[in-house]
C-alpha cells in the first residue's frame, strides 16, 4: 500500500470472495471520505455458500472488536477495503500487527486519526479451502484485539495522534 502512488488503494483477499467488480462501488463518492470498507452485514449485502460455523465465528469476532476497541463497525473483517492514497500513506506506517487482524488495527488507527469509515454493502462468495483455522486463529485474533487495547493503554499509539 505504501509503494503505490495511486489516488485510491484497494486491497482484497486473495481468494476474491468479494468479486473485483465490486471495486467500482468503492471509488467516488464513498472513498472521498478517506476509507470505504466492504460489509457483509448491511441489509443490502449478500453472503453465498458460507458455512454457519464460519458466519458465527465472524460475528463473534466482530462483537468482541466492537466491545473491546472499535464500536460501531458492523463488519471489520471483510478483506476488501479502499483508501484514498494520502490516507493510506498516513495510516499504514503505524501498523504493528501482520496477521489476520492487521486490518482491525488499521481501522483502530484510522479512528484515532479522525478518519470517517464508510461501510459499503457487498456480495460475498464463500471459497472452499480457506486457510483460517476456526480454533487456533480465533484465539490468535482475540489476542490481537487485546494487544491493540493494551498498546493503546500503554501509549504505543500516541505518535499516531
Amino acid at each position: 500500500m505504501l509503494e503505490s502512488n495511486s489516488p485510491y488503494r484497494l486491497f482484497t483477499d486473495v481468494d476474491l470472495s468479494v468479486p473485483i467488480e465490486e471495486a467500482l462501488k468503492f471509488l467516488l463518492p464513498y472513498c472521498d471520505a478517506g476509507i470505504a470498507i466492504a460489509s457483509r452485514e448491511l441489509p443490502e449485502s449478500h453472503r453465498y455458500k458460507e458455512p454457519w460455523k464460519r458466519h458465527l465465528m465472524s460475528r463473534v469476532f466482530n462483537l468482541l472488536v466492537n466491545l473491546i476497541i472499535l464500536p460501531g463497525i458492523k463488519d471489520t473483517q471483510c478483506g476488501f477495503k479502499c483508501f484514498k492514497g494520502k490516507v493510506a500513506d498516513d495510516l499504514f506506517p503505524y501498523l504493528t500487527l501482520d496477521g489476520w487482524s492487521f486490518d482491525v488495527e488499521l481501522l483502530y488507527i484510522a479512528r484515532l486519526r479522525g478518519y470517517p469509515i464508510i461501510e459499503i454493502p457487498v456480495s460475498c462468495y464463500y471459497q472452499e479451502g480457506s486457510k483460517i483455522s476456526s480454533i487456533k486463529d480465533s484465539f490468535k485474533m482475540l489476542n490481537d484485539i487485546l494487544t491493540i487495547r493494551n498498546n493503546a493503554r500503554l501509549g504505543k499509539y500516541r505518535k499516531v495522534l
